[in-house]
């Protein structure tokens, strides 16, 4: 079983800044790609942040030269450092790992529980 947990979320003025955390734990050979998406009201979802397991990283239109994911693969856990937060940027972040439960076999998607995140004044 894998799990991802998430923590940061919370309630910020616009122009503040949030750090989401994501950890994975369970039984697994590797993680691909991670990355978060988010969900506001009424909304589809959409991806934020990408990054792969190389580093390489991926960018909504909305959230680029404000938002920025990290990892560190020795713990299993991806971040997203969001700043200059605006009111549009309120949803329910969730993230995201392909992950390898085996050598041989392929990557699968698993999800977070979500964690909200609320900009206003």
């Amino acid at each position: 079983q894998v799990q991802l947990v998430e923590s940061g979320g919370g309630l910020v003025q616009p122009g503040g800044s949030l750090r989401l955390s994501c950890a994975a734990s369970g039984s697994f050979f590797s993680i691909n790609d991670m990355g978060w998406y988010r969900q506001a009201p009424g909304k589809q979802r959409e991806m934020v942040a990408t990054i792969t397991n190389e580093g390489s990283t991926n960018y909504a239109d909305s959230v680029k030269g404000r938002f920025t994911i990290s990892r560190d693969n020795a713990k299993n856990t991806v971040y997203l450092q969001m700043n200059s937060l605006k009111p549009e940027d309120t949803a329910v972040y969730s993230c995201n790992a392909r992950v390898r439960r085996l050598a041989w076999a392929r990557a699968l998607d698993y999800w977070g529980q979500g964690t909200q995140v609320t900009v206003s004044s």
